[in-house]
């Protein structure tokens, strides 16, 4: 056993998206693999509606799958294909975009817009798969309780005390989990080697080793496979964790693929109206 500690911190870079959405920007600002298979990682906080009132208009997707993750507000989502709903406080929706899909998420304008958004990418195999969503909403999710005082909010995966996910047939097999802690406390939990892991501190501060995590504070997490999280005061992190897929990326945009190729093919699939 192995215990992981901290390669890097990062803290997000200021980006206006969409319509003019004020949010920061942790992962996808430089078009690297560094974090791969994670894309993008995006986290909005405000209660200044003027700050993200104007969403997300339609857009398209292809060969990904984005995870919206809310904490605080309520953001309302339409696509071409007939499909909408409102994800609310707590509430997750992973959409495979696939072969591709045009959907729009509109915030409602009263209150705090507070959560994530991170795209995850998807094998070869996958990209052209139909697109699907698995909504779930907070009351759907299971939270495990530990003695310490924690508990754990299962998005995604399994916890080391078998603790699971409705969300299933991700091909990356991911762990999400939205942990929160009292002060002074801590858990454990087994991370495949293979995986891509980073933390997000909400909230407070904790400890992984000798190194500590403050608020609104990106972790990318290193080699090994035991996480030791621990609290040093009362703390909300966000752990994600992700098979890595060893394949070249190519990207334009919202259209994420293996070869140039296949990037131009989506670009005109886009504008032929085929998504």
């Amino acid at each position: 056993m192995s215990e992981i500690k901290v390669e890097r911190l990062i803290k997000g870079i200021l980006v206006r998206e969409g319509a003019g959405v004020k949010l920061h920007r942790y992962i996808g600002i430089e078009r690297t693999n560094d974090f791969e298979p994670f894309l993008l990682l995006d986290y909005f906080n405000s209660a200044e509606p003027l700050d993200y009132m104007a969403g997300f208009p339609a857009h398209p997707h292809r060969g990904f799958e984005t995870i919206t993750y809310l904490l605080e507000g309520s953001i309302t989502h339409e696509d071409n294909k007939g499909h909408k709903g409102v994800i609310s406080a707590g509430d997750v929706q992973w959409m495979t975009a696939g072969k591709g899909i045009i959907h729009s998420e509109m915030p409602s304008a009263n209150g705090r817009l507070h959560g994530f958004q991170l795209w995850l990418n998807l094998p070869a195999s996958e990209k052209m798969t139909a697109p699907r969503y698995q909504e779930m909403q907070s009351s759907q999710l299971p939270v495990e309780i530990h003695e310490c005082g924690g508990q754990i909010k299962v998005i995604a995966g399994q916890t080391d005390k078998g603790t699971a996910s409705p969300i299933s047939g991700i091909a990356t097999r991911p762990l999400l989990f939205d942990i929160i802690l009292p002060p002074a406390a801590g858990i454990q939990q087994h991370i495949p080697n293979d995986y891509q892991a980073i933390l997000f501190v909400v909230s407070g501060t904790v400890r992984i080793g000798e190194q500590l995590v403050q608020h609104e504070t990106l972790a990318k997490l290193g080699a090994g496979d035991v996480l030791q999280l621990k609290s040093e005061t009362a703390s909300q992190c966000i752990l994600i964790a992700a098979a890595r897929i060893h394949e070249p990326i190519t990207r334009h945009g919202p259209f994420v693929m293996n070869t140039q190729e296949e990037i131009i093919q989506a670009m005109d699939d886009f504008r032929s109206g085929r998504f």
